[in-house]
């Protein structure tokens, strides 16, 4: 490695021939230098990659120095070398910022592994990454024929999630370009999965935990009149961007339990975040509660009724006596409001919050130039996700949630999906206008991109009229009408999506945690 500069600033420096010498055989240029004021010149008119810093110095300190060193290139990367093993002079190294903390006498070997580890931190790690992910790329692909079950399933995409974010801080394109195919060939294998298996769920006692059964198998087990719980339903999260908000949330709560769930079919709001709280399918919602259930070409809000829902099942649950509140936040301004008068929802049992902010996003983003740019692909959207979350006044009701000792579930309703390729669809004016699903009378469509059901009620969906059959988009497709098409995709392409059948927008994730 060559074109490395180290400065080296100990007022022993003399002492230290041997260990330049060292480093210089190794293609390392250094610069020695005694006293911490004549780093500060040295730093100001060169350009260094590292500093060696003795703490130990007379005149200026290396304490003192470091600090002064930070003002001048904060970014500048320093390892403190001293005598000492005091704490103080550890904590106020580390307090500054320093790269690595060596204690003397160091060996030429420390030094090495040091720069290595500071220097070509990045490098290693991403080559070490790429070569482990290519090894489980050829278990991954093997297997993948293989998975008949809903087990598995949840698995693998744990797998393919795992190496995406471990693939995103590489630089490695061309691995990050494999895994893209290998996410859209289990895409392909997965549609084949749900359209096998998936109405055989509804009668069968080995079906997973389902938008509709979450509530009864997953949620009540965790309320009681002992501790508080905040249930927050986030619209919209899928399980990589959980992965990205876990480390935030794990500052105020540990996790008791990490699992995944399915979605019901469309993985849109109207249906599966309506499922949660009534704990139906929609016919059965159709059916029992026909004044608060709306098709899709009705006319009006198709979410106004999820507080009436959730009071219906706690009750036909044995729930009732549990004091709950239903509250949904829409915009920042009711957001910080909550975040004000939070303290108050101590007296409950149950507190239940739904917030839009992610499906917000992902709408927008269709919207919004701007925030295509900034969410132009997986990465993008998750790194959005995460500092909207880190500045929002959610983060600061988990807060609150924490001191008054509340415990935390974290869910969604549906995840989401980058669409890519547009899949040719007509219909007449009663058809639904959702990009990963439609349903109408009379609807033409490519087969092959689609999950068609001509009896809606097979799958315990309503019937908006006579012979109405559903479509569900498979992979990462886009359904485009033949009138106005190529703007029609140029529009929407590269935009997330949901309603169709995909590991993103299927399986999601459900979260329990209790305070630090």
């Amino acid at each position: 490695m060559g074109n490395i500069n180290i400065l080296w600033v100990d007022d022993e420096i003399e002492f230290l021939k041997s260990h330049i010498i060292f480093l210089e055989q190794r293609n390392y240029t250094v610069t020695p230098c005694q006293s911490g004021t004549e780093a500060l010149t040295l730093i100001k008119e060169n350009d260094f990659d590292i500093v060696f810093l003795d703490e130990n110095m007379p005149g200026l300190s290396g304490l003192e120095t470091l600090s002064e060193l930070k003002e001048i290139k904060a970014t500048l990367p320093v390892v403190m070398i001293t005598k000492s093993e005091e704490e103080y002079i550890m904590e106020d190294a580390i307090g500054n910022k320093i790269a690595d903390y060596l204690i003397k006498p160091v060996n030429p070997n420390q030094i090495l592994l040091s720069l290595k580890k500071n220097l070509d931190h990045n490098r290693l790690v991403s080559e070490k990454t790429s070569s482990n992910y290519l090894q489980e790329f050829r278990k991954i692909s093997m297997n993948l024929n293989e998975i008949n079950s809903f087990e598995e399933w949840e698995q693998l995409y744990k797998k393919l999630v795992f190496w995406e974010l471990e693939l995103e801080s590489s630089n490695d394109a061309t691995m990050s370009e494999i895994l893209d195919a290998q996410k859209m060939e289990a895409n392909q294998q997965f549609g084949r999965f749900i359209e096998k298996f998936y109405p055989d769920w509804f009668e069968d006692h080995q079906a997973p935990v389902m938008s509709h059964t979450l509530f009864k198998n997953k949620i009540a087990n965790e309320l009681s009149d002992s501790q508080p719980t905040l249930l927050i339903v986030i619209d919209n999260l899928r399980y990589d961007q959980w992965k990205i908000l876990e480390p935030t949330v794990n500052n105020h709560y540990k996790t008791q339990e990490e699992s995944l769930y399915y979605s019901i079919l469309p993985t849109a709001t109207q249906y599966a975040r309506n499922a949660i709280f009534s704990g139906l399918m929609p016919s059965e919602m159709e059916k029992l509660y026909p004044q608060y259930w709306k098709n899709d070409t009705d006319e009006g809000g198709k979410n106004l009724f999820e507080a009436e829902f959730l009071e219906a099942q706690l009750k036909r649950l044995g729930l009732s006596h549990l004091k709950h509140e239903y509250i949904k936040i829409t915009n920042l301004r009711a957001g910080k409001k909550l975040s004000e008068t939070f303290k108050t929802k101590a007296q409950n049992d149950l507190t239940v919050l739904v917030y839009n902010f992610v499906d917000m996003l992902s709408h927008a983003k269709t919207e919004m130039e701007v925030l295509k740019e900034l969410a132009s692909n997986d990465k993008g959207y998750r790194s959005l996700t995460k500092s909207w979350f880190q500045n929002s006044p959610l983060l600061e009701i988990i807060k609150q949630a924490k001191e008054l000792n509340f415990k935390l579930i974290i869910t969604t309703d549906h995840g989401t999906i980058n669409v890519k390729n547009p899949s040719k669809v007509v219909g007449n004016k009663d058809t639904s206008l959702n990009l990963r699903y439609k349903t109408g009378r009379s609807i033409s469509y490519e087969g092959k991109d689609v999950l068609a059901v001509k009896d809606p009620k097979s799958i315990h969906l309503p019937s908006a009229a006579m012979n109405s059959t559903f479509i569900f988009a498979k992979d990462n497709l886009f359904f485009a009408y033949p009138n106005n098409y190529n703007y029609y995709v140029n529009y929407f392409r590269n935009t997330y999506q949901h309603g169709g059948i995909s590991l993103e927008e299927v399986i999601i994730p459900f979260v329990v945690l209790n305070p630090r």
